[in-house]
């Protein structure tokens, strides 16, 4: 498959550090603003103000999100938060021809209608082919050229291979499949646990603490992924397990840092201002309403949820995991 040309929509961290990595992949890569004047701007300046001290390689296009940028791609890239994919990819879809690869990278589920980001491009850009990309990778890291590893799944396995190849290079190395639900949970999931985590960390409740909350956070992205129909290889691999040990053990991830200021004593309102947009904030609550649904059993996500939400204090969500009954391990 011919994938050279490609457009990423979003001038975020993310999209920017995607930009830069394929650039230097030898991809032609065009970075789409949401206006002109916006785009032009970045075009001037070279630089993304959600990116300071990255540069936007100089063989990246910047241009406005439009048909002229649009049509002329192989494939698009939506690179915005995940509350903000229903309007990416419903301007997008005008301009699409019909089997364009249209690749979520934002981790997430909707609220309101719980659905997963490729069931998002789905129902709003129904001549597209969806996928997504998740995987432990933080956008400086990825700027920089330091290598990372991920998952890119599609419904179709040959398609999964071609865009892994297509965005792949020495230092970013797309893994492909096909269990594109087991990806999706994997990234949304990890979030809300991270946040967990974050509030472990700001109490100071030590290592230990710390080493217990990701174990048994994994046990409920594990039970939630089989239940919705996920590969064990797919939850235990780079878009689940391994994505979760990174967010719940560094600060570059804003929602560890959210959880470190929540766990500090900040309100849920103070911590999120403090620490800008956390995904796993939005994603809390669709992720325990679905879970509810499925007859999955998350106590942790639940209790995360409570906090932001300002239904449970920090202290009261932390007595109720600890005076939990004891049971046999799984």
């Amino acid at each position: 498959m011919g994938l050279e040309r490609i457009a990423i929509v979003g001038t975020g961290a993310w999209g920017t550090a995607l930009a830069n990595a394929l650039a230097r992949a030898g991809r032609r890569v065009t970075l789409a603003g949401r206006d002109q004047t916006s785009a032009d701007a970045m075009a001037r300046s070279r630089a993304s103000q959600r990116l300071p001290g990255h540069p936007i390689d100089a063989r990246v296009a910047v241009a406005a999100t439009g048909a002229a940028v649009l049509s002329a791609q192989d494939v698009i890239l939506l690179a915005v938060p995940s509350q903000h994919l229903r309007d990416a990819a419903g301007r997008v879809a005008p301009m699409l021809g019909a089997g364009i690869p249209v690749i979520a990278c934002a981790k997430g589920i909707e609220r309101g209608t719980h659905m997963f980001m490729t069931q998002v491009i789905a129902e709003c850009a129904p001549a597209a082919v969806p996928a997504i990309l998740s995987g432990p990778s933080f956008a400086e890291e990825v700027a920089r050229g330091l290598p990372a590893a991920v998952t890119l799944a599609a419904g179709d396995e040959a398609m999964a291979a071609a865009l892994a190849r297509a965005l792949g290079s020495a230092t970013f190395r797309p893994y492909h499949s096909t269990d594109v639900r087991g990806v999706e949970i994997g990234g949304a999931a990890k979030n809300v646990l991270a946040i967990a985590a974050g509030i472990v960390a700001g109490r100071g409740l030590g290592a230990s603490a710390a080493a217990a909350l990701t174990t048994r956070g994994f046990a409920e992205l594990f039970r939630f992924g089989r239940a919705l129909g996920a590969r064990p290889e797919t939850l235990t691999g780079l878009s689940g397990l391994g994505d979760l040990i990174l967010t719940c053990s560094s600060v570059q991830s804003r929602n560890f840092s959210l959880g470190i200021a929540l766990g500090q004593g900040h309100s849920p309102a103070q911590a999120q201002a403090a620490t800008g947009l956390a995904e796993g904030a939005f994603t809390a609550v669709a992720l325990v309403e679905l879970a509810r649904q499925a007859g999955v059993e998350m106590p942790i996500a639940t209790a995360v949820a409570a906090i932001l939400d300002g239904a449970l204090g920090v202290s009261d969500a932390i007595e109720n995991l600890l005076t939990r009954p004891l049971r046999a391990e799984g």
